[in-house]
């Protein structure tokens, strides 16, 4: 296997964060786990939101964690894709509508 600066064995240590700071690492984790509970949205709905996050984040410690637990919830790879081709609508999007700043900015400097 080629070595990446993302070592997969670490996403088994994400609960040692507790360990530096146990106060808010707990405070943390209370929440995560509040987050993902069934709801308004079901569990399903939350993991590929959290997938299409993982991937506008950038990480790929979530794309792992949330591929495997999209599976575990029947996910489909077709939905699990669209659910990235929205995320990264949404990024392009956000970086695009800021060209407007750059648009107004040059359109006052070259007055």
């Amino acid at each position: 296997m080629a070595k990446t600066y993302y070592n997969p064995d670490d996403l088994r240590k994400f609960g040692k964060i507790t360990e530096w700071s146990e106060e808010l690492g707990a405070k943390f984790f209370d929440y995560y786990e509040k987050v993902f509970e069934e709801g308004a949205l079901s569990a399903r709905e939350k993991s590929l939101i959290a997938l299409a996050v993982s991937h506008v984040v950038k990480c790929p410690y979530c794309i792992d964690a949330y591929t495997k637990d999209g599976l575990q919830k029947g996910i489909t790879k077709e939905e699990m894709m669209e659910a990235v081709h929205t995320g990264a609508a949404i990024e392009s999007g956000a970086t695009l509508v800021h060209g407007v700043q750059m648009m107004n900015k040059y359109d006052k400097l070259s007055m």
